[in-house]
């Protein structure tokens, strides 16, 4: 399908306020009576407060243009999207509405018996967005659960706290120890060994973003065509980590391919479950981070399991994905592209678009698919 007719496609049907519409709120007072009587009474009450804070921004070469939506660079022409007029009205810019239907996800069962891997996508409320990846171990227990209930506990702290970072922390912790419960129902041991990675990521208003991670899953935005990487990997190499397994009395030993693992038996320090290993040091408490999203700047936010993060580095899924038409496309490509670089994991990726989708395309990047293990982090 061709861009033209695709674009036309996207924009049939559409109810609610397009960039024309915030276009035409930011004009000047000299149009507003003919926007009264185009638009309904919203956008009348919208044009005042625009009126009232002194609101027409023009270009700096000096040609009294006003700046449009594609000046701020948030969406080119090939996905175009609502604004959230509420968000864009606090934030005094465009704020581009993200939505769940343009979100791609991929997850493949790679060279394993079965897919122990768990995305999710949902709106927790009209201006939070919640999406998570889950890789589990030692069976799909843990990732099962967190898939199933992550998103309860977090609704739970919402209604005590309004902190996005307090709300995970507590949400993490909350899910580990009902986790606990759950297992323990079995009566099987061997239950209490499974454990899962959680990266979650929170966007309210389609502008503050929230990721908290425990484990190796990853979340990277992709700012200006680089890569940002958001979490850090809890593994016993970092020293820090390895230094509370040893204060609690583990110890951490390293393979035949060089991975570190606690008491040899896991290759991170903090998870949701692995309840053998508690007293050892692995704990659920998450590392967080908040950050506000730049809709001119970025283009998209990635959730990675390790079958897709330890074959490929954070700036070439960046380049791979900036090379794609659509979020679905690319998050097709990343994990396929993984598992023909060898991956013999689960592989699953969710790529969230921002305002500067399609912005950073680059057609000069081309990566060997006859890559070998020693050029992995994971096999060096």
């Amino acid at each position: 399908m061709s861009s033209p007719v695709l674009l036309k496609l996207l924009r049939c049907g559409r109810s609610t306020f397009t960039r024309q519409t915030f276009l035409n709120v930011r004009s000047s007072t000299k149009t507003s009576t003919a926007s009264r009587q185009q638009v309904g009474g919203a956008l009348f009450r919208v044009v005042g407060v625009r009126q009232a804070s002194g609101s027409v921004h023009f270009h700096s070469d000096g040609s009294g243009r006003p700046v449009t939506w594609d000046s701020f660079g948030i969406w080119d022409n090939k996905i175009e999207e609502p604004i959230l007029l509420p968000s864009s009205i606090r934030y005094g810019k465009p704020i581009p509405q993200v939505s769940l239907s343009r979100v791609g996800s991929a997850s493949i069962l790679g060279l394993r018996k079965q897919n122990e891997d768990r995305l999710r996508v949902a709106r927790i409320h009209d201006n939070l967005l919640y999406f998570a990846v889950f890789d589990g171990h030692g069976g799909p227990h843990a990732a099962d659960y967190c898939y199933t209930f992550m998103e309860k506990f977090i609704r739970d702290g919402l209604e005590e706290e309004d902190d996005l970072e307090k709300v995970l922390k507590k949400a993490f912790l909350d899910a580990d120890k009902a986790l606990h419960t759950h297992l323990s129902y079995f009566n099987n041991a061997s239950f209490l060994t499974a454990g899962t990675t959680a990266t979650v990521a929170m966007l309210r208003d389609g502008v503050e973003l929230v990721v908290a991670s425990v484990g190796d899953s990853r979340a990277m935005l992709c700012r200006k065509g680089g890569a940002k990487k958001l979490t850090k990997d809890h593994t016993p190499d970092c020293k820090e980590e390895r230094n509370r397994i040893q204060r609690f009395g583990g110890f951490v030993t390293w393979n035949s391919v060089g991975q570190a693992n606690v008491n040899g038996r896991l290759a991170m320090t903090r998870s949701i479950g692995d309840f053998h290993l508690k007293t050892s040091g692995v704990i659920a408490e998450p590392e967080t981070r908040r950050l506000s999203v730049q809709h001119a700047n970025d283009s998209f936010l990635a959730l990675t399991t390790d079958g897709i993060n330890f074959l490929l580095s954070d700036q070439e899924i960046c380049d791979v994905i900036n090379q794609c038409h659509n979020p679905t496309e690319a998050a097709d490509i990343i994990a396929q592209q993984a598992l023909q670089y060898g991956s013999e994991d689960n592989a699953t990726i969710i790529i969230i678009p921002f305002g500067a989708w399609g912005k950073h395309q680059s057609s000069t990047v081309v990566y060997s698919m006859s890559r070998n293990f020693a050029s992995s982090g994971r096999w060096a």
